[in-house]
């Protein structure tokens, strides 16, 4: 038996919450801010779960977890705006991870298609959501990007180890 069979024999654990979560956290990702507006309100919240999905036609999906105070915001939006942070946002972040961010603490744009987008990101995706599917304790939302927006001399803003980095 070689030595990384004899490793994993020895360390692998039947998952649980704690372990599953720990392990989980040494997943390295950006952070990004969904955002959208429902009755001329704002609303946004910081999420790790983001992923590209498919470059033809071009689509994303972020994931919300059942409990989150803005899923039913966001269950019926249209439109969403994908924020990529940057590392120099790591303040917006912990903002939009609030129960009630502070609009008035970041610097946004209304994008012509009427999503709120936050200014000096990474990158911007205006998206509409065209499917919604409930898996687990999340509920995933598939997007297909209408626009982009870049900023090539920015650095993500990127988490590790339950730590931003």
């Amino acid at each position: 038996m070689d030595r990384c069979n004899i490793y994993a024999k020895k360390h692998m654990k039947k998952v649980n919450n704690n372990n599953f979560k720990k392990t989980l956290s040494k997943f390295t990702t950006g952070i990004t801010i969904v955002s959208t507006i429902k009755n001329s309100n704002l609303v946004g919240k910081t999420i790790n779960s983001f992923s590209s999905l498919s470059l033809s036609p071009p689509l994303i999906l972020f994931s919300l977890d059942i409990k989150s105070t803005k899923l039913n915001i966001f269950k019926t939006s249209k439109l969403v705006s994908i924020n990529i942070l940057s590392n120099k946002q790591k303040k917006i972040s912990e903002n939009f991870a609030k129960k009630n961010p502070d609009w008035d603490k970041v610097e946004y744009k209304i994008s012509q298609n009427g999503s709120p987008l936050i200014c000096n990101c990474v990158s911007n995706l205006e998206c509409s959501i065209i499917n919604k599917i409930k898996k687990g304790d999340h509920i995933i939302f598939i997007c297909k990007v209408l626009k982009v927006m870049n900023n090539n001399k920015l650095r993500p803003l990127i988490y590790y180890d339950s730590k931003y980095l």
